[in-house]
C-alpha cells in the first residue's frame, strides 16, 4: 500500500512563501542573474541552511514558484473539458487563465526578459502547456489526425503558437484585454488561418 502524501506543514509553507516572495521582490531590483542565494536569504530573513533545506538553487526556487500556476491551469482545463458543448468551445481551457496570469505579472516578465531566469520560466511554462495540450488531446480522444500528423507535432505546433502570441502580446505591453487575446488565439488555433481570414 502506497503511503498517502502528507500535507505540507504550515511552517514549511510559510518559509517557502517567504523565499518565493523574496526572489520575486529582488528580480526587478537586481535582475535575475545578479541575485544570489545570500540575497534571497537576507530578503526572506532566513539562513542559508533553511534555504537549502527547501531548494537546491535559485533556479530550483524559480521553477517551484510556477507550481501554483500549473495547478491553476490544470484546474481550469478540467473545468473547461467538463462543460458540455462543442469541442471547439472547450479547447485550450488553460489559455485565458494563462493570459490573465501573464498580464498580472507583466513587470516580473519584463524584469526576466533576456535573462537565464526568463529562459528558465518560459521553458517551464512551455513544458506545463505541452503537458496540458497533450492531456487534452488524450482526454478528447484525438489520437489520429488527418494525413497522419503525429500528435506530438500538434502539441508542439499549438504550444509554439501560444508562446509566440503570449510573447508578442506581453512585448507590446498587453494592451488588448486577456479575454480578447484569448479569443483570437483560440480562433486561430481551432479554426485555422484560412477560416479566420476569409
Amino acid at each position: 500500500m502506497a503511503a498517502a502524501k502528507k500535507p505540507i506543514d504550515r511552517r514549511v509553507a510559510r518559509t517557502r512563501a517567504m523565499l518565493q516572495d523574496a526572489l520575486i521582490s529582488l528580480i526587478p531590483k537586481k535582475g535575475y542573474e545578479a541575485i544570489t542565494v545570500e540575497d534571497i536569504c537576507d530578503a526572506a530573513n532566513v539562513g542559508r541552511s533553511t534555504f537549502y533545506a527547501h531548494y537546491t538553487s535559485k533556479d530550483d526556487l524559480k521553477r517551484s514558484g510556477l507550481e501554483h500556476l500549473r495547478k491553476a491551469l490544470v484546474a481550469r482545463q478540467k473545468e473547461a473539458l467538463a462543460i458540455p458543448g462543442a469541442a471547439k468551445d472547450q479547447s485550450f481551457g488553460f489559455s485565458l487563465t494563462m493570459f490573465e496570469h501573464a498580464r498580472d505579472h507583466i513587470d516580473h516578465y519584463r524584469a526576466l526578459v533576456g535573462s537565464r531566469g526568463g529562459a528558465l520560466a518560459l521553458g517551464t511554462i512551455r513544458q506545463i502547456l505541452s503537458d496540458l495540450v497533450r492531456d487534452e488531446l488524450a482526454e478528447t480522444g484525438k489520437k489520429d489526425f488527418p494525413d497522419a500528423i503525429p500528435r506530438e507535432l500538434v502539441v508542439q505546433y499549438v504550444v509554439g503558437a501560444y508562446m509566440a502570441v503570449l510573447t508578442w502580446w506581453l512585448d507590446g505591453g498587453a494592451k488588448l484585454p486577456p479575454d480578447r487575446i484569448d479569443t483570437m488565439f483560440r480562433r486561430l488555433a481551432t479554426d485555422g488561418i484560412t477560416r479566420s481570414y476569409p
